[in-house]
């Protein structure tokens, strides 16, 4: 459902997720829904054999461990339709690779059981069962739960905007961390916080291409009919309060499924370690190896004492998971199978080759290039004044990851010769397609079709990003949502655009609430300063009328006039948003406000933007799912298999732990320990260890989690696992089905594998969970908390 264009609502995803500390999507390319990687069926072990880890006792040879030199109530799933090869010509899917669907676990019984899994891979299809049924989204991230109470472990960097949320300069969470004494102590981790728990999956693919067929050959009335669709499908679904449902296309509209998931509303944080330890290493050692960071954090999630989800109130109580996670007993090693299971966000392996060079060459190094710039100007006033420093950290961090996350890509795509690969490959499916006579024209046509489309988003481009970003700063983005709330309100609410329906005004609501703790005036200002800044560069055929005339100039001169006036805003107090929250049209039009004021000069040529990129988007609709069909039965005409592309929806992955040779002479082992914490060690942000760390590691008071292999705790461990945003704090479990880690990044090396997957060097980087258990038993000491999780402290 989603194109290649740079949209507003992409850009809104990038920095939201982003926000959260996660990898950011891609612009998203529909998925290629289907089959089996045939290497994997045909020979496993050929698939899995890399060069085997080095021997245990060398992870102490280096000064530092780890581096040596050289988704109704039943579940209800129209069955998916595989093909199975028998034999296997040049492999090329490796066992580690793929986002499975968790109905395709059975099919693929053989390369889990050759990985090393113990359980049967029914039980994992089973998502209401153990261990699939302690799986859950936050949205943007995965967590699980891991008690009977309610409590949910994830990321650090996903419960980042939680505890930067609950910070000031004087109680720096940020900083200190978050540890209460009791569960009465735990906070809100924000308004619009969530925990998703699955509980159905619907196929709807027959119903959704009846309304797309009603609508004809009219591009903008096929959008709006699925628009249409989508809306009647979720109002029925969500009928019964206390559920959010969604409906996911897959392989550019070839499927449709409807999932429905109970929504827990009430999320607490109930538990950080101190930032020296959930960031240890920073922006420096984000995306790399060797890896010493306490990517962890717990949550809570709370309903109401009727057990069904409701906002935050001091009666509510923890929500009781029909199923949670253990903690492993048994210690994890090099070369054994580990697996996650979580929501990935945006793959885009069978993106177009045009719309991978626009991306590599053009949107990742110009979001780059503006990151960075944020960045530096919002650093420098963090310096100045610490209210900015913290107010602004939870977007900081977003910013920082996804320039790296960006830079990273394009090197990759380099060295890989990811271009050229992408070309071959479309080059060879379009000659078979040539080959296929009159049955491969609609396909080759759609080709045609989709490339058009790239070029004509190409025009505008630089306005699609420039605009966006200006019109989600703060003020001015509340004008504009505030206004276009009202507009949507005064229609019946199947007809009101998504976002804006009466399902979303908490949603709406919640981030006028919070904008408090994410906004100061002067630090705004200079955000309007730099994106009218950026819109007066743009060639004039990009210009927006309406913005020109509320600027009344063209220089440095106008930019500072309407500064001046936005200045005056009322928007940047919270009483003041939540009144216009329920405001009228009228009112809106009357307003002196300055900030509104500019939102009802844009809002009509905003609408008008969108109604055209909707038009666009049905033109897509009727093109992308013929080519992607075309591009899977070439795949099965070569005897091959493809797994689903992400999109946000509930996969696993599987391998083995394993690390890799970056380059010649160079060797990663996979896992890292205590002592390598200390060797990186300077005193300094972000290599600040707490006291009590530096302490318990120089007394080699390991609290009895030490790996006799390693003479140590692990703290970071490698595996050849296919993840990607998303995934981050998503639970790694081992062969039983135990949780030993939470995933939280990816090796340098593997960040361009959203586009071309390399098995050799892709690796998943996990914090081990006994690290976790360490740092909660001797450096920030919960023994409430470890005795929730079953794991009270060892010695």
């Amino acid at each position: 459902m989603k194109k290649s264009r740079f949209t507003d609502s992409q850009i809104i995803a990038m920095l939201e997720q982003a926000e959260a500390g996660t990898a950011v999507p891609d612009p998203a390319v529909p998925d290629l829904d289907g089959r089996l990687p045939r290497c994997a069926l045909a020979f496993p072990e050929r698939c899995r054999r890399q060069e085997r880890n080095a021997k245990p006792e060398q992870v102490r040879k280096g000064k530092i461990p780890g581096l040596s030199p050289e988704r109704g109530k039943s579940m209800r799933f129209k069955p998916l339709a595989f093909a199975f090869a028998t034999v296997c010509s040049v492999p090329v899917a490796h066992a580690a690779e793929g986002m499975w669907v968790p109905q395709q676990l059975p099919e693929i019984a053989g390369p889990l059981r050759q990985a090393g899994l113990r359980l049967s891979p029914q039980q994992l299809a089973d998502l209401s069962g153990d261990p699939m049924g302690a799986v859950v989204a936050l949205g943007g991230c995965t967590a699980s739960f891991v008690s009977p109470d309610g409590l949910a472990i994830t990321n650090h960097h996903c419960a980042y905007g939680a505890i930067q949320l609950n910070s000031t300069p004087e109680n720096n969470l940020i900083v200190d961390g978050f540890n209460p004494a009791s569960v009465a102590d735990e906070v809100s981790a924000g308004p619009n916080a969530r925990i998703f728990v699955l509980d159905s999956i619907e196929d709807v693919t027959d119903e959704a291409k009846a309304a797309l067929a009603a609508a004809g050959d009219d591009a903008l009335a096929r959008t709006l009919a699925l628009e249409a669709f989508d809306k009647q499908q979720v109002a029925e679904c969500e009928a019964e309060p206390g559920y959010r449902c969604r409906l996911y296309s897959f392989s550019g509209g070839n499927t449709y499924r409807l999932f429905r998931n109970l929504e827990i509303t009430d999320v607490r944080l109930a538990y950080a370690p101190p930032g020296s330890v959930g960031k240890f290493g920073g922006d420096i050692d984000n995306w790399m190896w060797p890896r010493h960071t306490g990517d962890f954090s717990l949550y809570r999630a709370y309903v109401g004492p009727d057990g069904k989800p409701a906002p935050y109130s001091p009666d509510n109580v923890p929500f009781r998971p029909k199923q949670w996670l253990r903690f492993a007993d048994q210690p994890l090693g090099a070369g054994d199978f580990v697996m996650v299971a979580g929501y990935p966000g945006r793959t885009n392996r069978y993106a177009l080759a045009v719309e991978f060079d626009d991306t590599a060459n053009w949107t990742y190094p110009t979001v780059s290039r503006h990151f960075k710039n944020l960045i530096e100007m919002i650093d420098a006033a963090g310096q100045r004044n610490p209210d900015i420093k913290v107010k602004y950290a939870s977007l900081m961090a977003g910013l920082n990851n996804t320039s790296k996350n960006f830079d990273g890509q394009i090197e990759g795509f380099r060295r890989i010769h990811a271009a050229e690969q992408k070309r071959s490959e479309e080059t060879a499916v379009l000659n078979w397609l040539r080959g296929q006579g009159d049955r491969g024209t609609a396909a080759l046509t759609a080709h045609d079709q989709l490339v058009s489309l790239a070029a004509q988003e190409r025009a505008t481009r630089d306005r699609d990003l420039v605009v966006p970003q200006l019109n989600r700063t703060g003020v001015i983005g509340s004008a504009i949502q505030l206004y276009r709330a009202a507009i949507e309100r005064a229609k019946p609410d199947i007809e009101r655009e998504s976002g804006y329906q009466q399902r979303d005004y908490p949603a709406l609501e919640g981030a006028q609430r919070q904008m408090e703790r994410r906004y100061v005036a002067q630090m705004d200002r200079q955000m309007q300063q730099y994106w009218l800044n950026e819109y007066l560069k743009l060639p004039a055929s990009q210009h927006i009328e309406a913005i020109d005339q509320w600027l009344g100039g063209s220089d440095a001169r106008a930019v500072t006039h309407a500064l001046d006036r936005l200045d005056h805003t009322t928007l940047s107090r919270t009483d003041e948003r939540l009144k216009w929250l329920q405001a009228d049209r009228a009112a809106f039009e009357a307003s002196q406000d300055p900030a509104i004021q500019y939102a009802v000069a844009v809002l009509p040529t905003l609408l008008e933007l969108e109604r055209q990129d909707k038009t666009m988007k049905g033109e897509d609709l009727a093109a992308r799912p013929l080519y992607l069909q075309a591009l899977a039965d070439y795949k099965r005409s070569k005897g091959e298999f493809v797994y689903p592309d992400a999109n946000l929806s509930l996969r696993i992955t599987f391998g083995n732990v394993k690390g890799y040779r970056p380059r010649d002479g160079v060797e990663y082992l996979p896992f890292t320990t205590l002592e390598g914490v200390v060797a990186k060690e300077t005193g300094e942000d972000p290599f600040d260890s707490p006291k009590a760390l530096l302490d318990a590691v120089a007394a080699k008071r390991y609290g009895g989690l030490e790996d006799r292999r390693l003479g140590s705790v692990p703290v970071n461990y490698l595996s050849d696992l296919d993840i990607t945003g998303g995934n981050s704090g998503s639970p790694v479990l081992d062969a039983r089905g135990r949780l030993v880690g939470l995933a939280f990044d990816g090796n340098w090396e593997s960040v361009s594998s959203n586009w071309i997957f390399d098995p050799v060097i892709t690796r998943m980087i996990a914090v081990d969970g006994r690290y976790i258990r360490w740092i909660m038993q001797e450096v920030s000491p919960s023994p409430r908390l470890l005795q929730e999780l079953g794991v009270g402290a060892s010695r």
